[in-house]
């Protein structure tokens, strides 16, 4: 770092930063939420307080204090701190940092902790550099990530690190957090001494929907833009806080855990009969900027997977809704799509004929491949000039256009696949059966 780097740091340490970064807490006691790893009595305060960190991965939504936590470890350990973002950090990065780190070690006996932010942006190859140095104890790691660690760190760094899920924090917490910095004359907005309504207080703690630099950002937008009254104070009303955050934040990361987890809650709504939850999770996705399109593949699935044969018309409704969300777009997409998700949803469930593909398909993968019948197969002149399809019976020739013969091969005859259940369409299939075929409707 030169001198001009040196004073750009200082100046933006003072006047320059946003206000989420300014407030960001120095120690433990300053810290606000996330009791279940820094209470007093955890193992993470414990750690800090002794200085005795191993290896740790801060993984949870963003603006929870990942990055807060590692600032906070900086300013308490004896070690030397580096960090690195891992969105522009390559392997260079990584090796200056190893070769420093190895030279303090020697010279000084003293641990370097290296701080990754955004650790799954890493690939395989730049994660696997790191581990002979976590190995060996030449660097501490820690890691931060919005990202579920046990998909997207290796393994082995997991291994050898302790993971720390941090929460989304409360509107109590955000609340106290909105406070701190409205009074604080130092660091926070103090010094232009705003008048902040409780209700814009209540408003914004509730908006962030658990991200502190969310907040933090809207109060200072509010501060710094809102003309003063006659009597010179900066007053924060509702309106003001609302104009500052006029989009509830969504954690909300369409290629991230939350997108999965809120597909899954809006498959599982459907499936479990629940047209609210599943219009609910509908929203959030549609908010959030979910593809319509994938959304629409997925009522799509829901429809033959969980409703299937016991309401057909499920498929050639959600099918429908697939096309036309592609022909006609948002905004008017998300009544298409709230459409048949609450058909899906409505309607009577069976999963008798995926169950019945499924059972077929193991059944072919574990049991000899048989010639089919001899009276099914093609018709035309073998090898021998014999036709082929000697004894078929033509359905259509016998009442009801039924007809009972073999079609399944010798060793199959009687092997039951697709077993209807009484709900819905399912059950005038069964009913069908035990007229034409004669087989027990409670079979």
């Amino acid at each position: 770092m030169d001198i001009f780097d040196y004073m750009k740091q200082n100046r933006k340490d003072e006047d320059e930063s946003p206000l989420a970064s300014r407030l960001r807490p120095t120690s433990l006691d300053e810290v606000v939420g996330q009791e279940h790893i820094i209470g007093r009595d955890k193992l993470l305060y414990r750690a800090i307080k002794a200085d005795k960190l191993s290896s740790i991965i801060f993984y949870g939504p963003p603006g929870t204090g990942k990055t807060t936590l590692a600032k906070v470890i900086a300013n308490s350990t004896k070690a030397d701190f580096t960090q690195i973002n891992a969105t522009i950090a390559g392997k260079k990065d990584m090796e200056e940092v190893v070769n420093k780190a190895k030279d303090t070690q020697k010279m000084y006996a003293r641990r370097t902790i290296l701080f990754i932010d955004e650790i799954h942006r890493f690939n395989k190859g730049q994660q696997d550099f790191l581990l002979p140095f976590v190995e060996d104890g030449t660097i501490i790691l820690i890691g931060a990530t919005t990202e579920n660690p046990y998909f997207e760190v290796n393994s082995a760094l997991l291994s050898r690190s302790v993971i720390f899920e941090l929460k989304t924090l409360s509107k109590e917490n955000i609340r106290q957090i909105l406070i701190r910095a409205v009074n604080d004359a130092e660091k926070g907005l103090g010094a232009f001494h705003p008048k902040v309504d409780e209700d814009a207080y209540d408003f914004l703690s509730d908006m962030a929907n658990g991200d502190a630099r969310s907040a933090l950002n809207a109060i200072e937008l509010g501060v710094l833009t809102t003309e003063p009254d006659a009597d010179g104070s900066i007053h924060i009303t509702l309106e003001v806080a609302s104009e500052c955050i006029q989009k509830r934040v969504l954690n909300f990361d369409k290629t991230g855990e939350n997108h999965y987890d809120t597909i899954s809650a809006f498959i599982k709504s459907m499936r479990g009969s629940d047209p609210d939850a599943a219009v609910y999770y509908l929203a959030r996705m549609l908010y959030g900027g979910e593809d319509i399109k994938f959304i629409a593949r997925r009522i799509m699935i829901c429809a033959a997977e969980d409703v299937g044969l016991a309401d057909p018309n499920a498929l050639v409704v959600a099918t429908a809704a697939a096309q036309a969300v592609e022909r006609v777009g948002m905004p008017e997409s998300r009544i298409i799509l709230s459409e048949a998700a609450c058909y899906v949803a409505c309607a009577p469930k069976s999963n008798a004929a995926y169950l019945a593909v499924d059972e077929a398909l193991h059944t072919v993968k574990t049991t000899p491949t048989e010639s089919v019948p001899r009276h099914l197969q093609n018709k035309h002149a073998d090898s021998h000039g014999m036709e082929r399809d000697q004894g078929y019976l033509y359905a259509h020739d016998f009442e009801n256009h039924y007809v009972d013969q073999q079609y399944l091969p010798d060793s199959l005859v009687g092997t039951k696949f697709y077993r209807p259940t009484d709900i819905g369409y399912e059950n005038t299939i069964r009913e069908y059966f035990a007229r034409i075929k004669g087989e027990d409707k409670e079979e």
